[in-house]
């Protein structure tokens, strides 16, 4: 062999050993590194983590979600304090860290498929740091949202999700029709009512035991507030879907575009439940094409909903007594406590209306048996208990002491429902603002004493002591 190729040869040899030996180095540096910058995350000093997480980032992505976790608020941080082309070249490692996210953690440790969540995740950093079109953003959205839904349950990503199709709608986008529009608006309508569901179910389970009388442990306490806060995130950015649709959603514009679809859909469940549902919510059952959904909707698959709304038109038609015959078969058709429960509530305030209290209170008491965290039936109850204020009680200091009654069930409602807390205290100020003052009472010598309602309330309250 030629003397010069063999020197080569070797020269390269040991050029290759180096490099081996330097890149073993190298790797077996991630697991010190990721120690490094996990604890400095933990801590929130970012910018200590950042050197050891990138060299984690680069070098070995695959070695623990932490990388992604974290390195997702560690570069967050580089970003909101850093200006011009260097914070657009952290915004672009950002958007790169989800690709590699997806790449090397799509699932839990236990299994289960995040990619919804992480797709949305960029999606919502797309909005935050103005990356792509507003186009592009409303696609990775639609992306997380069609290819995992269930993982996608961060509440103001799926309220940004729904605003910026909207805002597409708004721009006079060719592909987003206003029956595309309201397709999605049921779409993430439904998805939040889910997620509030999981969140009943488990705070339900906390309530009953502490109306049994048995101390939480520290853990169900921080999951009670856990549960509280992401509830109170759901109902805002719900009601916020609400507001942005309702412009659209009016009783002009869906009687017609029903109408159009109607034939085409009359076999659709789906679509037919949706329909229904939207002209009930918004008031719409007066027009013809009411009873047409529902009876094509009841043809097709008697079922909970169907019986609900043939309830519906029955009560519009004042046949008081077959409207409850369906209402009751409503609630017998369905399986599902929570929506039996949002049924009753229904039902309870279509009692009230009609000014049968009693009927009222009693199908809103059944509602909170099957859905104890359900607020507004605890309100409706205390609004049914000051309209008989006057009715109530022999004397004027008797007739407002209902309002006491009132004020400790408005209690009730800010008690099981953060998101009533506000509303609930407020009301409850109110009724107490109009029950005997302290004067009053010492005028009257009830401090402390119990009055009983004997009307259809039948139930009784202790006066506050002085």
């Amino acid at each position: 062999m030629n003397l010069k190729i063999q020197k080569s040869i070797t020269v390269w040899m040991v050029l290759l050993g180096a490099f081996t030996m330097l890149s073993g180095q190298m790797n077996s540096d991630c697991p010190t590194n990721l120690s490094i910058f996990a604890e400095y995350a933990k801590v929130k000093n970012y910018d200590a983590a950042y050197e050891p997480w990138k060299k984690v980032n680069t070098e070995c992505p695959e070695l623990n979600v932490a990388t992604f976790k974290y390195g997702k608020k560690i570069v967050a941080h580089k970003i909101k304090n850093a200006t011009g082309d260097e914070k657009q070249a952290y915004v672009s490692e950002l958007m790169q860290l989800y690709d590699d996210w997806l790449t090397h953690f799509p699932k839990s440790k236990s299994g289960v498929s995040e990619v919804g969540k992480i797709i949305a995740d960029k999606a919502q950093s797309m909005l935050d740091y103005k990356v792509g079109s507003q186009k592009e953003v409303f696609e990775i959205f639609d992306k997380a949202f069609t290819e995992d839904a269930a993982s996608f349950t961060y509440p103001k990503g799926l309220y940004n999700y729904f605003k910026t199709m909207y805002q597409l709608y708004k721009s006079g986008e060719p592909s987003v029709t206003i029956e595309a529009l309201f397709d999605k608006y049921e779409d993430v309508s439904e998805k939040f009512e889910l997620e509030n569901t999981k969140l009943a179910k488990k705070l339900d389970v906390i309530l009953k035991k502490e109306d049994n009388g048995t101390a939480l442990t520290s853990r169900e306490t921080r999951n009670k507030r856990v549960y509280e806060i992401n509830s109170v995130a759901n109902t805002t950015y719900a009601n916020n879907l609400d507001a942005i649709i309702a412009k659209e959603s009016t009783c002009e514009n869906l009687i017609p575009l029903y109408r159009k679809n109607f034939d085409q859909n009359k076999t659709n469940e789906v679509w037919l439940n949706r329909a229904a549902g939207r002209m009930d919510g918004k008031e719409c059952t007066d027009d013809p094409l009411f009873v047409e959904l529902v009876e094509a909707l009841h043809a097709l698959n008697p079922s909970a909903n169907s019986a609900y709304y043939l309830g519906l038109l029955n009560d519009k038609k004042n046949n008081s007594s077959e409207a409850l015959r369906y209402y009751e078969e409503s609630l017998t058709l369905e399986t599902d406590p929570y929506k039996k429960a949002k049924t009753l509530y229904k039902i309870a305030v279509k009692f009230k209306k009609r000014g049968q209290k009693s009927s009222a209170r009693s199908y809103a008491n059944k509602a909170l048996s099957y859905q104890p965290s359900l607020g507004r039936a605890y309100l409706l109850i205390a609004s049914l208990y000051t309209s008989s204020a006057n009715a109530c009680g022999n004397t004027q200091f008797e007739k407002r002491a209902v309002y006491w009654l009132a004020a400790q069930t408005a209690k009730k409602a800010g008690r099981v429902d953060a998101s009533l807390k506000k509303a609930a205290a407020k009301t409850a100020a109110s009724y107490e603002g109009r029950a005997p003052s302290k004067t009053d009472i010492f005028t009257e010598g009830m401090a402390g004493k119990t009055v009983t309602f004997d009307c259809w309330i039948k139930a009784s309250v202790k006066v506050p002591t002085l």
